[in-house]
């Protein structure tokens, strides 16, 4: 286990926060804040960034558990979060059960040295869960940000369901996105007191990511070559979609890009075998297809900005898309985001390679469904979530807010 790299970095984050008159450590009350991937971070930073500048009596310990490594720490300084410890989890080949285990053993030396009021986790990772529990373990209260998503089967997305359950019997606090994951929590028999419908700061981070956006140029030079084109932006990578399934829907989508001269096809591809084989095996070799090496995430998202269509089956990007006002194909059986549904922004492809095709024509018939998004409301939010967080959080710990800043951005 690493030391903390805070003390490394602190004159770089110091520049990121308002000076405060600082309460004493013996009236402070600490919230420890768990992650472990990239979406994690993303969706856990406007609320770290809230607790920190709003509240001078509230101490934040930011744990990662290096469940992502590469994919991580480029977000640290993007999102303006610091990391007081990394776990260093990650080891080639190993087993969730593997991942699930060090994380337990290495929060419950911090735990034990920390005594946090608090344990924030988000979502539905091994991390996620293993902080949860170390919490329970330890009688430490836990937060649960993106609290009530469900798709109904256990075993897709895999082993993500069954980890967000688990979380929601361990954890004290819920914070849902919307009130269909509040609806779903009581019905699970979580107290109604303990829930809260606060949005999803996914939108808050993406909102503060398109602000300051910069195309570099491999981003330039994609939407140079295809300019005037209807862009349809493609990912897929999970575990259910692997195989045959896989391979059809790539060949739906080449049939379709054959048969329409004004579409080109954008596909970063994931790195696992599964999907580069599959990739190259149904895609390569046309000229309005591009299969491109995996993007940093403000380079996706200025690539999402400029797509006609998105083709996916990531959960994150079903709630990227209507913060970018973007239609959206989900090629899954079920998401636990029907918001996305209800709304009209996305719709369910399912396992069937011929209602993709179907879906495809429908979107690009005109006066489409495709063509009114824009007009739809965010069904997650409107930037606002970390903020709503943090003041409960706040209150909930009996917590006052921080006095006015005696200096500002030194």
């Amino acid at each position: 286990m690493s030391t903390s790299i805070a003390t490394t970095r602190r004159p770089d984050w110091l520049k990121l926060f308002k000076l405060r008159r600082p309460a004493s450590r013996s009236q402070r009350r600490k919230v420890l804040t768990l992650f472990g991937t990239r979406p994690e971070a993303i969706k856990l930073a406007p609320v770290i960034r809230e607790l920190e500048a709003q509240h001078d009596s509230l101490q934040t310990i930011n744990v990662t558990s290096g469940q992502h490594t590469d994919l991580l720490y480029p977000f640290i300084s993007l999102l303006g979060i610091r990391i007081d410890q990394d776990l260093e989890v990650m080891e080639p080949n190993q087993t969730p059960n593997q991942v699930c285990a060090r994380v337990l053993s290495a929060m419950d030396k911090i735990l034990e040295r920390e005594q946090p009021d608090l344990i924030l986790v988000q979502g539905d990772t091994t991390t996620a869960m293993a902080g949860a529990l170390a919490g329970f373990h330890r009688r430490v209260p836990v937060g649960h940000v993106e609290a009530g998503l469900r798709s109904g089967n256990l075993h897709s997305p895999y082993p993500e369901e069954m980890n967000r359950r688990m979380i929601t019997r361990v954890a004290t606090y819920h914070f849902a996105a919307t009130s269909r994951n509040r609806r779903t929590l009581l019905a699970e028999g979580v107290e109604q007191k303990n829930i809260f419908v606060t949005g999803n700061p996914v939108v808050d981070s993406l909102q503060a990511i398109l602000k300051q956006v910069d195309k570099r140029q491999a981003i330039e030079t994609l939407l140079r070559e295809t300019k005037g084109l209807r862009r349809v932006v493609l990912t897929t990578h999970r575990r259910e979609s692997f195989g045959e399934v896989m391979l059809e829907n790539l060949l739906t989508l080449r049939r379709f890009v054959e048969s329409r001269e004004d579409v080109a096809l954008i596909f970063p591809v994931h790195p696992n075998p599964a999907v580069v084989n599959a990739a190259h095996a149904a895609l390569a070799q046309h000229p309005r297809i591009h299969l491109i090496e995996p993007l940093g995430y403000e380079d996706f998202i200025a690539l999402l900005s400029e797509a006609w269509l998105i083709v996916s089956d990531s959960g994150g990007v079903q709630e990227e898309a209507p913060t970018l006002g973007k239609p959206l194909l989900i090629l899954r059986e079920n998401t636990e985001r029907p918001e996305v549904l209800d709304s009209g922004i996305a719709r369910l492809v399912g396992g069937q390679p011929e209602r993709l095709a179907l879906m495809l024509e429908e979107a690009y018939a005109d006066e489409s469904w495709a063509g009114e998004v824009l007009r739809i409301k965010n069904p997650f939010g409107v930037g606002d979530s970390g903020k709503r967080i943090a003041e409960i959080i706040a209150d909930l710990l009996q917590v006052q807010r921080a006095q006015e800043p005696l200096a500002v951005n030194v």
